[in-house]
């Protein structure tokens, strides 16, 4: 194996790659064998951690993506792996105004959920399980985000204690009803086009929870782009999906066979189909041999366990397959997130970066030494005896030092405040530049333009100059201890230089502004003789070896406040990448858990064949059934009977109401 270059090294971008995360603790649900509860805990952990808040390339479609696979593992999956008996939960979906209520309550031969015509209709959806049933939707085992509340209008026992009665958007009415046969649930969902963004949310949440969509569309709205829309990511993840085309006029049964024509050629082919004839109404519900068919095929799964096993199974399958696709293309956004928080972060620490040359440069080059400093340290040493003692021999420049330093020039303080103000404004300029050079960068990414929106990051702060002015200031003071502690080193001037620290001091600014890279004033040729006689003094007290390491600890301490105030300027910008953690992204540890429950669901599928081939009637694997027969399969299994033949049986039961309570010899109530 080839090592492969680093392309952000390559590139001078710093590698931000956080170290990996450490995985949640995996758990089994009954059965379980597999460890694929364990795996998607695992990878449930991992899209909880992930943060998209970078405006990354379709990110809003990653946003999108990464809530309904948080929802659906919520709401469904691991719900479902943790009571692998619990009902079938058929969820009744559609357009506006497509009659699913209507449906509902036709089916089960009672006003269980309040159809209307003001829309949006269905506000809060209503759930309709057997009396025996309760207990599995209760809880929050399925759906946890909503709150419970029974027929009645009280809270259930999971949603008491609230402050405020729940949002009618999200909760979830439940209604028992003994029409429903034990082991099925119908959940009446809002409109799935509703003009009410929280109602098309919750729909959309619903039939990802559904472990059959009984999907519902009218003659005249069965082309409607938002349905195929949700239909098509229903194929896609191997839903298993009905359809009822509903308000079906007579001579236009060529609408339904337009409408398979649909389904085949978007992937539901194996998909059944249910046509209602338009009727008329009543006591609110349709005839009972208009929804004759959905009825009988819905008993079939009611009263089947194993044809229930076969849909929960192939529901449950295509939607691990999907999650596990889906979790690959969070990942890529979760790169791509981090990418851009490399990217904004590097721009602003070269800008910063070269902020502190700037600065460096502009203070070792001798281009400091001009105007007013150069002005105010010839005030300080004088243009007479002292210039011509160093230029008639050392034994008398020693002589002037020694004056010089007796008399304790007032001067200093002066040079030392020039020295502070053209050095302020070095580092302001540099940092304004900076400033305008990150923020034009972050306005043109668009990562890091949404950061910059009410931030006045373009121009340095106001109070910069005055954290300038203290850092310029601490640094003059750890010049005179540098020269401080050398002169008490040395017995011979530790008198003097008792006398003459501000002067030494002042001296040493000066050799460290004209002085880089192992060259000294003479060389640069800056200022004149200012610089020699800054170096000159300096050495006649403290030695030519002294001098140089003094200067190079001035430089370093000079460089290290000034990058204090570089990083705190750079903070601005990146304080707001860490705010978000975005820099914490990456899709290593997401692409690690969703092989996992590949893995995972490919051993778990091996031994549930395993188990069917040596089961009783073992002949044709379960995969290969649900495959092979998907729900038109399901139907004839389950019911054991032709349509035809349901239909008989229906005309012979006419005189009776509620087609469940016959089914089962329940008679009228």
């Amino acid at each position: 194996m080839t090592d492969k270059p680093d392309d952000d090294a390559a590139s001078g971008v710093p590698d931000l790659a956080p170290g990996p995360e450490p995985a949640p603790a995996p758990s089994a649900a009954p059965g379980d064998e597999s460890g694929l509860t364990g795996a998607l805990e695992v990878l449930r952990a991992r899209l909880g951690a992930l943060r998209l808040p970078l405006e990354t390339s379709d990110v809003e479609t990653a946003r999108t993506d990464l809530r309904r696979a948080t929802d659906q593992l919520d709401d469904y999956l691991l719900p479902r792996l943790r009571a692998q008996k619990a009902p079938l939960l058929v969820v009744v979906g559609g357009s506006t105004g497509a009659g699913k209520s209507t449906l509902v309550n036709s089916v089960l031969g009672e006003q269980v959920t309040r159809p209307g015509v003001l829309r949006p209709t269905t506000k809060a959806p209503v759930l309709v399980h057997h009396p025996l049933d309760g207990r599995w939707f209760s809880t929050d085992r399925v759906l946890p985000s909503l709150a419970r509340m029974t027929a009645s209008g009280s809270a259930t026992s999971g949603t008491t204690g609230q402050a405020t009665p729940p949002d009618p958007s999200r909760t979830l009415k439940l209604v028992p009803s003994d029409s429903l046969p034990k082991g099925l649930a119908l959940l009446d969902a809002p409109d799935i086009d509703s003009v009410d963004t929280a109602n098309r949310e919750l729909a959309a949440q619903l039939l990802g929870a559904a472990d059959l969509w009984l999907f519902v569309t009218t003659a005249a709205r069965y082309a409607d782009a938002v349905p195929w829309d949700l239909l098509l990511e229903a194929a896609g993840r191997k839903a298993q999906v009905a359809m009822v085309l509903d308000r079906v006029d007579p001579g236009a049964e060529a609408t339904a066979d337009d409408l398979r024509d649909m389904m085949v050629e978007h992937g539901l082919a194996e998909s059944p189909l249910f046509v209602i004839p338009e009727s008329e109404l009543i006591d609110g519900m349709l005839p009972e041999d208009a929804v004759s068919e959905v009825s009988r095929w819905l008993t079939g799964l009611g009263g089947d366990a194993d044809a229930r096993r076969r849909v929960i199974a192939a529901t449950r399958d295509g939607v691990v397959d999907a999650l596990v696709v889906r979790a690959g293309e969070l990942a890529d956004a979760a790169d791509e997130q981090r990418a851009a928080d490399v990217r904004l972060r590097h721009v602003v620490e070269r800008a910063y970066a070269d902020a502190v040359a700037h600065v460096t440069a502009a203070t070792s080059d001798g281009a400091l030494l001009r105007g007013e400093v150069l002005a105010r340290w010839q005030d300080f040493v004088g243009t007479g005896e002292f210039f011509r003692a160093v230029e008639e021999g050392i034994g008398r420049f020693r002589d002037a030092v020694a004056a010089f330093i007796r008399g304790k020039p007032k001067a200093a303080p002066q040079v030392e405040q020039a020295i502070a103000h053209g050095l302020e404004s070095v580092v302001l300029d540099a940092a304004e530049d900076a400033a305008e050079r990150s923020y034009q960068a972050w306005r043109g990414d668009a990562a890091g333009a949404a950061l910059l929106e009410g931030l006045e990051l373009s121009r340095t702060p106001a109070a910069l100059r005055a954290e300038v002015g203290a850092q310029i200031r601490g640094w003059q003071g750890d010049v005179l201890e540098l020269v401080r502690e050398q002169g008490s080193a040395k017995r011979g001037t530790a008198r003097a230089l008792s006398f003459g620290v501000n002067g030494l001091g002042v001296a040493l600014m000066v050799f460290v502004f004209a002085s880089t890279g192992g060259l000294t004033g003479i060389e640069v040729g800056i200022a004149g003789g200012s610089a020699v006689l800054a170096q000159r003094l300096l050495e006649a007290v403290f030695g030519e070896d002294a001098v140089r390491r003094l200067a190079v600890q001035a430089r370093e301490r000079l460089r290290a406040r000034v990058q204090a105030v570089m990083d705190g300027q750079a903070a601005r910008y990146t304080a707001q990448l860490d705010a978000l953690g975005s820099a914490e992204a990456g899709g290593a540890g997401l692409r690690a858990a969703a092989a996992a429950v590949a893995d995972a669901a490919s051993a778990e599928r091996r031994t549930r064949v395993r188990a069917a081939d040596a089961g009783p009637g073992a002949g044709t694997p379960t995969e290969d059934l649900v495959e092979s027969r998907g729900l038109r399969g399901v139907r004839a299994a389950a019911t054991g009977k032709s349509l035809a033949d349901g239909r008989t049986d229906l005309a012979q039961d006419s005189g009776k109401k509620g087609f469940w309570k016959r089914l089962f010899g329940e008679g009228d109530r």
